[in-house]
């Protein structure tokens, strides 16, 4: 990654499991897992990370707008998005984030 450029990683998610993710990790649990995964492949990198419940969002228009779609079930929780670009939802493949990661300029250690 070149200069000192922060990626932000931001994971939406409830207290409650989704409906249709019932054997699937917590959104607090998939926030702590990425954290660990991304600092072990990518050890230098400035990466930041943030946990909005989506169903007490900060109220900006990104995460009012990314409630509205889970509420609407056009995506489900947990919701991954990197530098405010959804990456994945429902259950995280960690490739596809590596990917979005790497898409935004990060390198491996």
């Amino acid at each position: 990654m070149s200069g000192n450029q922060s990626i932000l990683v931001s994971v939406y998610g409830a207290n409650q499991i989704c409906a249709s993710c019932v054997n699937a990790p917590s959104s607090i649990d998939t926030y702590e897992w990425l954290q660990a995964a991304i600092s072990r492949k990518y050890e230098k990198a400035d990466v930041r990370y943030e946990y909005i419940d989506i169903f007490e969002p900060p109220k900006t228009d990104l995460h009012q707008e990314i409630r509205e779609q889970v509420e609407e079930d056009e995506l489900f929780y947990p919701v991954v998005l990197v530098n405010h670009k959804v990456v994945v939802d429902g259950i995280p493949q960690i490739k596809t984030i590596y990917q979005a990661l790497e898409e935004v300029g990060i390198t491996k250690a």
